[in-house]
């Protein structure tokens, strides 16, 4: 066994029992001594470790733990990588690794259900992941154990069983009589022995990886796919020209997928079914216009395109009703101000914004817009970005407006951004985007990227400054979809199963408003008002019951966020993050500084001008316009310059008349702006002026600012 030692002295310096095991065959498999397994077992016992020699056969996996059983009183981990040498017949091949592996693990494998714990690592070869002239048997028989480990994994996770495995390039035995001696140097069992050892600790969330390790590198492996091509069409059968002709596609990884589950693999043939079902052909690339045509995606037609405005009432039961849906519970007295109405600062938790914002999509307003002609079957969130102009009110009525901001083409689907704007009265309080991908809808010719897309951000490489686990319920999905996401593949197991999950799977906003909160309690003491954006791409999905942990990096005021499902390891949400406003103390000392900004000067003079040229301006513009002037993120002072009343008017502070459009902006851009040296146009599309109501009007600005206020 070329690094069972190793591993085992690894074992010692962490305290842990070990058994050795080795049959001390030679290179042909012949012969047997005890002298290789007793010599390491003497240098763990010098260095004060426990270890036991077991000298029968892997065959005799039953053995090997009754061994460790009685010399230790319990099964800790079993760590299944013999890899022993390269027999002659292929028999023999399979019974040693394959089948060896299978007994000693199945022997292992109740003991480790009754404990709740047990991790599992197999040792596959770089001949059986690639192959090797010469070694068929010897690679049958490590792939084998690699598909072996995959389902272990798979059926041992909610045991809290994790299998993993490893293809080690190291020294042994074999290798000495054919390696120089500085390349077998090189690759001491040493410097793969520690990741088993990590692999091997309770700590670690890792199930079904396969990794190379050699010589102090640690790599993690993974299967990729290319897109594939259609062969057959409804009314013709597939053909080995057909093949021979697409053959080039067939192979093209452009674009390629990494499907890690046997529903993902075989989504891909759902998918085909369907398709063909629907008449499609095998044919030469189309044009962009035709490709557009085919795929029912036409941007040119869909980009700038309104949906209905969406109307949402609400008053504290929703704002309760959501807090609990995502995982909110009076067990937490800090969660009190978010499930009881009468609480002194009772308040509707920020990721609420989604809900009335969502309206636009789940009332079927996407099917109204021409230029997507899609199926919504195949439909998934894919991003979600959400900013706040205003603390969420916790009753009243929402009114949101959303917007087709672009279309993207990913070969393998398209991704539609939808922009969402929500009002209370005529006060945005809210932006949602939605970034949402239409699986099999892709190559229509369009661009891949988009300015206008609010992009993910990796964490720090770093550890996190603090991790918080908590436990979704097996109804949280029930509960969740009482706030208005009412899609079956929640609550369905046949309508699940149609999607390829063995069950239910809960709501990726959901997961988001997990995370979100955890932010929320950890660096913003539960002060709704201090939440400003929150971006997410969804990842994987998280079934009811499982536990969710969250990862944070604080790097100023915005929150690095990455979650888990903590029983598989699977990232769940990533190149997430949190922005938040600074303390409330440090705001209130902004806002109580208003006669300092530098925008005052400004709205004074163009006060002087209005009484001076009133009347006229009032006759040239027609309108009320207000401003918004923020600092550190906060408002620090509110103006309206009334341009439609009698002769015209400039008031601080809020405004008790209609205003038919507002700008919001940050001091120092007003005054980029306004001096010329920042165009509001680029202002505009690069967010640093935004703007709500009559955006027509904005073109009148230059008369105010420019021709009668001189600046």
């Amino acid at each position: 066994m070329w690094s069972s030692g190793a591993i085992a002295l690894e074992k010692v310096g962490h305290r842990a029992p070990a058994e050795m095991n080795d049959l001390g065959g030679n290179a042909k498999g012949g012969g047997k001594s005890s002298a290789a397994a007793d010599k390491v077992v003497e240098e763990i016992r010098a260095k004060g470790g426990k270890a036991v020699a077991n000298y029968d056969s892997v065959e005799d996996g039953e053995k090997l733990i009754q061994s460790a059983l009685k010399e230790f009183g319990r099964i800790g981990e079993c760590c299944v990588i013999y890899n022993g040498f390269l027999f002659v017949f292929q028999d023999l091949i399979h019974r040693i690794h394959l089948r060896g592996s299978f007994l000693v693990t199945r022997a292992a494998w109740d003991h480790m259900k009754k404990q709740k714990f047990g991790r599992i690592i197999m040792t596959t070869s770089a001949a059986g992941i690639y192959g090797n002239f010469g070694q068929s048997n010897y690679s049958a028989a490590k792939l084998g154990l690699l598909g072996l480990a995959n389902t272990l994994a798979i059926e041992g996770s909610k045991h809290n069983i994790y299998c993993n495995t490893i293809a080690p390039v190291a020294g042994s035995r074999l290798t000495e009589t054919v390696m120089p001696p500085d390349l077998v140097a090189s690759l001491k069992p040493e410097y793969v022995a520690p990741l088993v050892l990590w692999l091997c600790h309770e700590q670690c969330q890792e199930n079904g990886g396969l990794f190379e390790v050699g010589a102090g590198w640690v790599g993690k492996l993974r299967w990729e796919r290319s897109q594939g091509q259609i062969m057959r069409q409804k009314s013709r059968p597939m053909t080995p020209e057909a093949v021979r002709d697409q053959w080039d596609k067939i192979c093209d990884f452009t674009d390629a997928t990494k499907p890690t589950t046997i529903q993902e693999s075989l989504q891909a043939s759902v998918s085909v079914l369907s398709r063909v079902d629907a008449g499609g052909q095998v044919e030469a690339p189309p044009s962009a216009a035709a490709a557009a045509a085919a795929s029912g995606i036409n941007p040119a037609l869909a980009v700038g395109q309104k949906l209905p405005v969406s109307t949402f009432n609400f008053n504290h039961t929703q704002c309760i009703l959501y807090a609990l849906g995502v995982g909110m519970s009076t067990k937490d007295p800090d969660h009190l101000r978010f499930l009881y109405e009468g609480h002194p600062d009772f308040s509707c938790l920020p990721t609420f914004g989604v809900i009335p914002s969502q309206a636009a999509m789940m009332d079927g307003g996407l099917a109204s817009i021409p230029g997507l002609n899609i199926d919504f079957t195949q439909v998934l969130h894919g991003e979600q970005y959400l900013e706040f102009y205003r603390p969420l009110p916790t009753s009243g009525t929402l009114t949101s407006e959303a917007t087709i901001a672009d279309v993207l083409d990913k070969g393998s689907g398209a991704v539609i951004l939808l922009d969402v704007n929500t009002y209370s009265g005529g006060e945005l309080i809210c932006y949602n985007q939605f970034s949402v991908f239409v699986v099999g809808a892709g190559r229509f010719g369009g661009t891949r990227t988009s300015a206008k897309a609010k992009a993910p951000l990796p964490p720090p490489k770093r550890a996190p400054d603090a991790v918080v686990t908590d436990c979704t319920t097996r109804d949280q999905a029930a509960l969740y979809r009482l706030s208005g996401d009412w899609n079956p593949l929640h609550i369905d197991p046949g309508f699940a199963a149609m999607g390829g999950f063995k069950a239910p799977i809960l709501h990726g906003l959901c997961s988001f408003g997990f995370a979100a909160r955890h932010v929320l309690k950890q660096f913003a003491n539960n002060d709704p008002s201090r939440f400003k954006a929150i971006k997410v791409r969804f990842a994987k999905p998280v079934m009811p019951g499982q536990s969710l942990q969250t990862a944070m990096w604080k790097e100023g005021s915005r929150i690095h966020i990455e979650c888990k499902v903590k029983e598989t390891s699977d990232v769940v949400l990533s190149g997430a993050y949190v922005d938040l406003h600074q303390t409330r103390g440090k705001s209130a000392s902004v806002s109580a500084q208003g006669g300092r900004l530098q925008s005052d000067l400004v709205f004074t003079e163009i006060g002087r001008r209005i009484s001076e040229v009133g009347p006229e301006l009032v006759k040239k513009v027609n309108a009320v316009f207000g401003w918004e002037i923020t600092k550190e993120g906060k408002t620090a002072a509110q103006w309206t310059i009334d341009l439609k009343n009698g002769a015209g008017s400039l008031q601080k502070g809020p405004y008790g008349g209609k205003v038919d459009v507002t700008f919001t902006v940050a001091d120092e851009d007003f005054m980029e702006v306004v001096q010329g040296k920042l165009n509001p146009q680029k202002a505009f599309f690069s967010g640093k002026l935004k703007v709500r109501g009559n955006i027509m009007l904005s073109q009148k600005l230059e008369v105010i600012l420019k021709d009668y206020a001189k600046l």
